[in-house]
Order: structure tokens, then sequence, then C-alpha cells
């Protein structure tokens, strides 16, 4: 049985480096995160299930959520500033959200 070639031991897919990881997001899949630890499936469900992982776990439901900060802490990375490699900065448009009606009541003094 042949290996297909993203999942060939060795493969380029399987070296995991900081920006790699960081480009994941906030928080990943169980699964991914033992890939990034050369831990199997398998024993990676284990040691979550046992609080033994080596990066924090968050369970919701069934699923498992690992945070990317916990994930590079566990590999001694700087968890600061933004967590994806080409983070774009957002825009928040929330103060500038102005109704009269709130303004009118405000200004003559009713609740």
């Amino acid at each position: 049985m042949n290996a297909t070639p993203n999942t060939a031991p060795g493969h380029r897919d399987d070296v995991w480096t900081e920006n790699r990881i960081r480009a994941l997001g906030a928080v990943t899949d169980l699964p991914t995160a033992a890939r990034i630890f050369g831990l199997g499936r398998s024993l990676a469900y284990d040691l979550a299930r046992t609080d033994r992982f080596p990066a924090p776990v968050i369970r919701a439901g069934t699923r498992y959520r690992v945070p990317i900060a916990g994930i590079l802490a566990a590999l001694g990375l700087p968890a600061t500033g933004d967590l994806t490699f080409s983070a774009q900065s957002s825009v928040d448009h929330h103060g500038a959200i102005r109704t009269t009606a709130v303004h009118d009541h405000a200004t003559q003094g009713e609740p």
C-alpha cells in the first residue's frame, strides 16, 4: 500500500513551523494539534480525556478544541500579539452606529 504524497512520512506537510501554526487561527481541532506534537490521533484523544494533552484542551460537547496560544506556549514560542500569521487589521464600526431616538431620549432626560 502506497502512501499518498501529502501523508508520506517526512513530507513537507509534516513540518510545523511557527508561521504555519499561527496561520491556523485562534483554535484548532485535536487531530491537527496532535500532528503538531507528533502524536497519533487515538493517543491524542486518550491524553485529552485524561487531561494530559501537552496543551490546554477545550471540550465543547463531544468536540475537542485546542487554543493556538496553548500550543505555542507548550512549544516555548511567544503567544503574544496576533495569533494569525497574516492577520489583517479589523475596523470596528459599532461606535459609528447611532439612532436619533436614543440621542433624543438622552438629551431630553428620558430613560
